[in-house]
């Protein structure tokens, strides 16, 4: 188990190996970033994209939250966290792909599927609903197609990515760039039980990559 203390060990054994290796890149990092691609995550502790990907400082811009949810374009007042990482990294950072990373045993497809916070209060699970709601869609449609099978939870999961890509393509300076061919959309799937990565294809299927 790791704990704060650790994480400050870790800091110490970062700061004497790998920063030190990699100095001049840090320099670099300290004069501003130019990552290519974006990519959208949950924030389960078991889904590190770096590590999946093999990455390092600098090369992704990266966003966590429940399930890897893209909420649709919306111009309410509020706090849009999730839209305003996409503006900037798309607008300003001008990332080239942005890719949606869902997962295995994912929690919040799993509360979007079961509805298991749904009479919940804040506090006690009532804002896990509230997100995951982006999901109510998705799981009707998972439901009248896969019903009791096996495969629901895994095909809730897909879902999860197919939904946020939607959601992207709400967003006119994702669309604009998509259709001018200087932005590309990925979808992609993470198997905890086995490592398996597996990539979204235009027909919304997803093949180990």
């Amino acid at each position: 188990m790791t704990y704060f203390t650790d994480l400050v060990d870790g800091y110490h054994r970062f700061r004497s190996s790998d920063y030190r290796r990699q100095r001049e890149r840090w320099e670099q990092l300290a004069e501003g970033q130019s990552p290519k691609v974006m990519v959208i995550a949950c924030a389960d502790s078991r889904v590190e994209p770096s590590q999946i990907f093999d990455t390092l400082p600098g090369e992704m811009f990266v966003v966590r939250n429940v399930a890897n949810l893209v909420p649709p374009f919306e111009t309410t007042p509020g706090r849009h966290g999730v839209s305003a990482a996409l503006e900037f990294a798309v607008t300003k950072l001008n990332v080239e792909e942005v890719v949606v990373l869902g997962h295995g045993k994912c929690g919040g497809a799993h509360a979007a599927l079961t509805e298991m916070f749904q009479d919940s209060e804040r506090g006690d699970g009532g804002f896990v609903h509230d997100w995951v709601s982006l999901l109510d869609g998705a799981r009707e449609k998972v439901k009248a197609k896969f019903g009791d099978s096996p495969d629901i939870g895994r095909e809730m999961e897909y879902e999860t990515v197919r939904t946020s890509i939607a959601n992207l393509r709400s967003f006119p300076f994702v669309t604009d760039r998509e259709s001018a061919g200087t932005l590309t959309i990925h979808g992609a799937y993470f198997a905890i039980a086995d490592g398996g990565l597996h990539v979204m294809g235009e027909d919304g299927e997803f093949t180990p990559a």
